[in-house]
């Protein structure tokens, strides 16, 4: 596994790439082309429309374009049953939880969780604003 996050601005400049070649001139998007592919009347800017805004975003969209080299670091011990739900069995008859308590900032965190568990987590509960 490389050290680093996924490179979200490359990755979609590929997917682009994928869906309009034709818009793509040396690596970068022509924008006239790729209009002209959707069709001009299919492009509408509309001024109204529900957005969520908080301040730092534009800085946030910023961040998120960089990579990090961050790694998560396991704590055994620290985590509740360490990963193991009750069992009315008794003690040590417990089965093991699919669960994952992770702590630290959330959008280095959101970034390290992108490449190795894109399409595996099922439900992250987190603070705002991310």
């Amino acid at each position: 596994m490389k050290g680093k996050s996924l490179d979200i601005q490359q990755n979609q400049l590929e997917k682009l790439k994928q869906l309009f070649p034709e818009a793509i001139t040396e690596g970068k998007v022509d924008w006239e082309k790729l209009q002209a592919s959707l069709g001009k009347e299919n492009i509408e800017f509309q001024n109204e429309r529900y957005v969520l805004n908080w301040a730092g975003k534009t800085d946030a969209f910023k961040i998120l374009q960089q990579s990090t080299t961050a790694t998560l670091k396991p704590c055994p011990g620290e985590g509740i049953n360490d990963g193991f739900l009750p069992s009315p069995f008794g003690e040590g008859s417990g089965v093991r939880s699919e669960n994952v308590f992770i702590e630290g900032e959330n959008l280095e965190v959101l970034k390290v969780l992108q490449k190795s568990y894109y399409g595996k987590i099922k439900c992250i509960i987190i603070d705002p604003p991310y």
